[in-house]
């Protein structure tokens, strides 16, 4: 049956609360319409999108809060993206990783047409930056990174990467140049801070499935290509998005179940369900103290935002020629990529009468505990020098027009050894309210894919209740 089918059978059509308009309370959103329910969804923000929003500087730039890429494992992503009509707005690379090092140094990783996992084993052994001896050690950590089954991957949540990785004694050199950045990129926690788990299965995917590292660019800026047809779908279908709406608490009537929303204005928003998709430091905010009382709310608290710094820079000439995602593990820039050949909506010069393609690149700067305090001057200085480092023969030449510095405090959540056994699912003790977001249970932690897997389970767990609501009232 139908969500409205039910909706007559019980006597109004089912109204549906979210709280956060970033990928995962979207994606809910979506969902939610199509099977008729209505829908009102409230931002704190002037502006959708949450972890990569977009918006329009004064001189008429896109300004982004990160750097994002689409990978070729992500699946409810593409779906979302087709049902919209907008996947072709993703622009996929060649599928190669290319190391950028102090000294203008340079490795890369490409995979060839051999079946998996051996699609990526010549990428490897093939490589010149590391020695035959560095190879192998890293050779014999292949099997439980593809084998390992769910049993072993829970067990690996005790201990760090940095761990695991000595405990396999894989060189160290590959810690550093090869694996540091990757942990960074992931999410933006050095090795001997994140959990082993997280990198197992990340590494896992990208050699069980040929395509699973293969990268991909939206064509322009998130907001136009992404967030925005998002938005615009939801509303067409009746749904209510409201910007401007920052929630206070969460209400719980006698019966512990979920009786409306507070504002800060003191506004009280009224639903059948509640759903709430926020960064978790915002959700431990609204989340009652009587609900933590139960261990499902209560072990939210032990999570935690990660700090993260983007750092965006134009210059008056091309620095990089590479339209790929770059990596280095010299300095502060370990993940970043050159908008200027990456993405074509960004190659025009604004004042100019012909298309000039010249850089922009944008860089996450980590890890950023300890940088996100310092002044925009500082970091840009730092990071200026880190680019001059990896081209010496380009950057020299070229001259800073512009420079942007994006600080998030609280952004992912800390994959920290421990945490993964305690994220929630989507289905909550209470009836009528449902999560979403990255720290919830599903395969890509606090990712593009995850946020969106997060919205539709959540948004799944939902339409069931309902279900199963209108079949006790039929009884």
């Amino acid at each position: 049956m139908t969500a409205t089918a039910l909706a007559t059978a019980t006597g109004g059509r089912p109204r549906v609360i979210i709280c956060g308009g970033g990928l995962a309370g979207l994606a809910a959103a979506k969902t939610l319409v199509d099977n008729g329910f209505e829908i009102e969804l409230l931002e704190q923000r002037p502006i959708l999108g949450g972890k990569v929003s977009a918006w329009k500087d004064a001189d008429g730039d896109w300004i982004e809060t990160g750097l994002h890429v689409f990978f070729g494992a992500y699946v409810e992503i593409y779906e979302l993206m087709k049902e919209l009509g907008i996947y072709n707005r993703i622009l996929w690379k060649e599928h190669k990783l290319t190391y950028t090092l102090a000294g203008g140094e340079r490795f890369s990783f490409r995979t060839t047409k051999l079946p998996s996992p051996l699609h990526l084993l010549p990428a490897v052994f093939e490589n010149h930056y590391f020695s035959l001896p560095e190879k192998l050690t890293l050779g014999k950590s292949l099997f439980p990174m593809v084998f390992g089954n769910d049993q072993y991957m829970a067990g690996q949540d005790r201990y760090t990467y940095q761990e695991w990785h000595r405990r396999w004694g894989i060189n160290e050199r590959m810690l550093k140049k090869m694996f540091l950045p990757m942990t960074l990129s992931l999410k933006f926690m050095p090795p001997e801070e994140i959990s082993a788990k997280v990198v197992l299965d990340v590494a896992g995917t990208f050699l069980r499935e040929p395509h699973a590292s293969r990268m991909g660019f939206l064509k322009g800026s998130p907001q136009e290509h992404l967030t925005q047809p998002l938005a615009d779908y939801i509303t067409g279908k009746g749904g209510r998005i409201r910007t401007n709406c920052n929630v206070k608490t969460l209400i719980p009537d006698e019966k512990r179940r979920i009786a409306g929303v507070e504002l800060i204005t003191g506004e009280r928003i009224v639903g059948d369900y509640y759903m709430t998709a926020l960064p978790i430091h915002k959700l431990q905010r609204v989340i009652p103290s009587e609900l933590k009382e139960d261990p499902f709310f209560g072990n939210l608290d032990q999570f935690e935002g990660v700090p993260v710094v983007t750092v965006q820079m134009w210059f008056d000439r091309q620095v990089s020629f590479i339209d790929n995602i770059l990596f280095c593990p010299d300095g502060i820039i370990p993940v970043y990529a050159d908008f200027g050949n990456t993405t074509p909506d960004y190659f025009l010069d604004r004042k100019a009468e012909m298309a000039q393609r010249r850089s922009r690149m944008e860089f996450v700067v980590a890890p950023a505990r300890d940088i996100i305090g310092q002044s925009d001057e500082e970091i840009i200085g730092r990071v200026w020098e880190n680019v001059k480092s990896c081209f010496p023969n380009t950057a020299p030449k070229a001259n800073v027009t512009k420079a942007t510095v994006v600080r998030v405090p609280q952004s992912v959540f800390a994959t920290k050894p421990g945490i993964d056994r305690l994220r929630p699912t989507q289905k909550t003790p209470v009836p009528n309210f449902f999560l979403a977001g990255g720290y919830t249970q599903q395969r890509f932690y606090d990712s593009m894919e995850g946020a969106v897997s997060s919205g539709r389970r959540a948004a799944a767990a939902i339409l069931e209740a309902h279900r199963s609501q209108g079949a006790l009232a039929r009884g």
